[in-house]
């Protein structure tokens, strides 16, 4: 009976078919209704079907109706039964990457510009390990991601086998601590509920990455009947309301704050509440700054916008109220040596994670809620409890000092950037600005360079401001994956990514995937040869390293390493620059080609700076020079 009735979910088998075909299996006309009754609610609108395949087929059939437009991959043995199902269908995209790393940075870079959850596939045990580290940077920044990887099952007749998890031991285990929730699936009947809970989980705020390993056995199974619901049914939009009551403290407490700030962070871009909060900053004329970005949740040439976090800072020090929405808790980078939060400020939070209250410093009051919906209200409530003339009041004296403030400071960064310019190797400041001058006006910059040059983009969410897509766990060997998923996911936008060599090193198989499906990126490497970020942590450090001005493992050079000869041998085109006068005839080469549809890399010599830029020292050594034997 079973196959009757998912012949009829499917449509192969006609309402008067099914009842006649019960009536002959000895049903009677009053049976045979009353099962066809909640058949039909559910064929009517519901939108949920039975089917009848192998487990491949019910996952297949599960990504379908969830809407996966990408699978992002590197394929293995023991997920034949997966693979032999897609083969054939036209829903889903293959999208290989040639290391794991790659592959979760890929559908990452898709998620964190379209918003969509991504979906990845690994092969067992050895894929998901070599991935952790782009999981980890997913976890970091609560990325929407449903990763799934064969199983060779290691609780049958034999738990000590090839590619299976160590006896004892499940595969699961490996990255939980990167996940929501990591599940295994050994029963081919619930790998189609066990996806949808991924999903669900993935994309429940706070979001972040799902693992679930599905057995080759279960995958390889046939005539497995299972239910398929469509995404909506499981992946419901999340808007969430904030208390009517805590809304209205919030709003009274804004409107009585002498130096109120706002501390903004990316669950307002994920929820598309940039222009709430815009509107909340310029009705009352508080300054904004970021907590823990990956995107520019507001304009970053605001002239209310002070930039990154720092309760030092002279227009924050002796706030009287933050106001923190959709942001971590303070901190983030290192360790702390005291409190990194203004403790004799008020705090409120305005957030759907729940996670990040009070978790390390004290909130007076909590508005749960989508920062959209709860910006909104908030907005709503301020209106509702002042004049136009008051909130003017209140909001021009303090905009004009913020303003006076940031044209001042971005004033001297102008001039002390304009001051570097010119030089051969080309100095980041001058990198930066010349990218900016280039790139289209709505351009994805997508950046794993920690010492480069961002001040003159101009970030943001409006039109005519470019949209930074970062990650903010900084395990390297991200962006050039990242920044191939965020061109898929934007194909009519110009995508840039802004790498370091070190980075490009760590990823660098992603041009081929570039190449391959023909992705046109624009990746401009900064190559200084150094470990630069990691460099001036050892210079700052004051040690043996600083005082001999040499730096262990720090200098790439020698042999030196050409980027345009490694993306060319993948496919990929490129240009050289050592001196100011080619850069920017080469970023102009990189533009046209992208807009040609073919990537393109631009490998720039770049120069050092801070503590030990000059030194080159690298600790020697010749294996082939202490030989005994010429072999």
């Amino acid at each position: 009976m079973r196959h009757l009735i998912a012949s009829y979910l499917n449509s192969d088998l006609s309402r008067r078919g099914l009842f006649e075909a019960l009536a002959g299996l000895g049903f009677t006309a009053a049976a045979a209704k009353s099962l066809m009754a909640p058949l039909e609610a559910s064929e009517n609108g519901r939108g949920a079907t039975a089917m009848t395949g192998t487990g491949g087929e019910l996952v297949v059939a599960q990504m379908k109706a969830a809407g996966v437009e990408y699978l992002f991959t590197n394929p293995g043995s023991f997920e034949v039964g997966f693979f032999d199902a897609f083969l054939g269908q036209d829903h889903t995209q293959l999208i290989m990457g040639l290391h794991e790393g790659i592959v979760i940075s890929l559908a990452d870079g898709y998620y964190r510009t379209s918003g969509k959850p991504g979906f990845v596939n690994l092969h067992v045990i050895a894929g998901t390990a070599q991935a952790a580290g782009q999981m980890y940077n997913a976890s970091k920044d609560g990325s929407a991601l449903v990763v799934t990887a064969g199983l060779n099952d290691n609780e049958l007749w034999s738990d000590d086998a090839g590619l299976a998890p160590r006896p004892g031991f499940d595969q699961k285990e490996i990255n939980r601590q990167f996940t929501k929730i990591s599940w295994e699936s050994r029963d081919a009947r619930s790998l189609a509920l066990m996806l949808r809970r991924a999903f669900k989980v993935a994309t429940a705020p706070p979001g972040g990455p799902t693992y679930l390993a599905m057995a080759h056995h279960a995958l390889e199974a046939k005539d497995v009947t299972a239910q398929i619901l469509p995404g909506a049914r499981f992946m419901p939009e999340s808007r969430m309301r904030p208390a009517r009551d805590a809304v209205e403290l919030a709003a009274k407490a804004l409107v009585e704050a002498k130096r109120p700030i706002l501390v903004a962070g990316d669950e307002v871009w994920k929820t598309h509440g940039c222009e709430e909060l815009l509107a909340l900053a310029e009705r009352l004329g508080i300054a904004v700054t970021n907590q823990g970005q990956g995107y520019d949740n507001f304009p970053a040439h605001h002239p209310q916008n002070l930039g990154r976090f720092n309760q030092r800072h002279k227009m924050i020090a002796g706030a009287d109220l933050v106001l923190s929405v959709g942001a971590p808790d303070f901190g983030g980078r290192v360790v702390p040596g005291g409190p990194e939060a203004p403790l004799a400020a008020k705090f409120i939070r305005l957030t759907a994670n729940s996670d990040v209250i009070s978790r390390n410093y004290p909130t007076d009051l909590a508005l749960a809620a989508t920062p959209r919906e709860g910006l909104r209200d908030l907005n709503d409530a301020i209106d509702s409890m002042t004049t136009a003339g008051r909130r003017k009041k209140i909001a021009g004296p303090r905009a004009e000092a913020l303003a006076a403030h940031t044209s001042e400071t971005r004033a001297k960064a102008e001039a002390q950037a304009r001051a570097n310019f010119g030089r051969g190797p080309v100095h980041p400041d001058e990198l930066g600005a010349v990218i900016a001058k280039v790139a289209d006006a709505n351009a994805i910059i997508v950046p794993e360079n920690l010492t480069a040059k961002f001040g003159a983009f101009p970030f943001g969410h409006r039109d005519g401001e470019m949209m930074r897509v970062a990650n903010t766990g900084n395990g390297l060997g991200w962006a050039i994956g990242a920044s191939a998923g965020a061109k898929l996911a934007e194909p009519d936008r110009q995508v840039i990514c802004s790498i370091g060599d070190g980075s490009t090193m760590y990823s660098a198989a992603g041009f081929w995937t570039q190449a391959r499906y023909e992705i046109p990126v624009l990746t401009v490497v900064s190559n200084n040869r150094n470990y630069q970020t990691v460099r001036n942590a050892y210079h700052r450090y004051g040690g043996k390293m600083a005082e001999t001005d040499r730096y262990t493992g720090m200098y790439l050079g020698d042999p030196d390493i050409s980027f345009v000869e490694l993306a060319g041998s993948q496919g990929v085109g490129g240009a050289r620059v050592s001196e100011s006068s080619e850069l920017e005839p080469a970023l102009r080469r990189g533009v046209e080609a992208v807009r040609e549809g073919r990537p393109f890399v631009v490998d720039v010599e770049t120069a050092r700076y801070g503590g030990g830029a000059g030194s080159e020292w690298h600790q020697k050594f010749s294996l082939a020079g202490r030989r005994t034997r010429n072999v």
